[in-house]
């Protein structure tokens, strides 16, 4: 069962599959989900400082019924940040929200603050800043495992060549229609565990005629198979819901896609259309018109990658 299965960081430490992704998960909901996930099975949960839902993480977490060295928590330090007093401050902030006495993995959310998401600048010494901060606080033991988000290639050689210790996780974008495999080789090179958010494309995937059809010809469901597609290719996915019965749903992964609709799966043309989440960066959203409105919704957690 795909929940009792986990992979081993570069430090040694293992990490849960399948985790649950929070975004967009209100802070008032999210402790609801927490538990239900729990009592599913599930023992990754995945949120981030943005998404202005970790105290109601934590509370999850603290009332699941389950000892907290069972359960693997993940959150990210916010975009924005890019020096090392900020990072520092941060990280003991989602400490104090979580109402833990340690997490286990953190991880930078983004190599540029959101307003300028891929807008070219790859704030190499701000990122250095941030992950310093992320470094002293592994070597403290508040952080279990250390890693990035969204970052690409030479963004984590910078830190592999700067810093002192190797990231151990990078958490992308990636999707049936969206596999960045020179992230993943990157990864895989450099002892990185790649991580998948959106494994559905926020939705896109559903009704994507040739996914659909390949999903019945295995008995599955899209978001199964999109899901499946993920762990064949070695990455960890972190699919979004609050809903029990899609958890359950989500879990169950016990077949394994072949060879050629592997091949056909990683051919597939790129989805280009994410409905209404194709406003967020992360879904190739530009932070042109109304940017100012924007960058502040990215602060406050609106414009976050899940």
């Amino acid at each position: 069962m795909i929940l009792q299965e986990t992979f081993t960081l570069a430090n040694g430490v293992t990490v849960p599959k399948l985790g649950l992704g929070t975004w967009f998960i209100s802070d008032d909901k999210v402790a609801q989900a927490v538990r239900d996930a729990v009592e599913i099975g599930y023992r990754h949960i995945d949120t981030a400082q943005a998404y202005e839902n970790e105290r109601g993480v934590g509370e999850g977490v603290r009332n699941s019924g389950v000892l907290r060295d069972e359960l693997f928590i993940t959150t990210k330090l916010r975009a924005e940040y890019k020096t090392h007093a900020a990072s520092v401050a941060a990280i003991d902030g989602s400490l104090r929200a979580l109402a833990l006495d340690h997490i286990d993995l953190m991880i930078i959310h983004s190599p540029q603050p959101w307003a300028e998401f891929k807008a070219g600048e790859r704030f190499f010494e701000g990122n250095l800043e941030a992950w310093r901060a992320l470094e002293d606080a592994y070597k403290a033991g508040k952080l279990r495992a250390i890693g990035v988000s969204n970052f690409d290639p030479v963004d984590v050689d910078n830190l592999i060549k700067n810093g002192s210790v190797k990231p151990m996780v990078n958490q992308v974008l990636a999707h049936v229609g969206n596999t960045p495999f020179n992230v993943i080789d990157h990864g895989k090179a450099n002892g990185v565990l790649i991580e998948a958010y959106s494994p559905v494309a926020h939705g896109a995937t559903l009704n994507h005629p040739a996914i659909a059809e390949m999903a019945q010809s295995y008995g599955v469901s899209v978001p199964q198979l999109c899901i499946r597609y993920c762990l064949d290719l070695g990455m960890l996915p972190l699919p979004k819901t609050a809903n029990p019965t899609h958890m359950r749903e989500n879990a169950k992964l016990d077949f394994s896609i072949s060879a050629e609709d592997l091949k056909t799966l990683k051919g597939l043309a790129p989805i280009d259309d994410y409905g209404d989440a194709s406003r967020f960066p992360v879904f190739s959203g530009k932070l042109q018109d109304g940017a100012r409105q924007l960058a502040v919704v990215a602060v406050g957690g609106g414009v976050a990658a899940k």
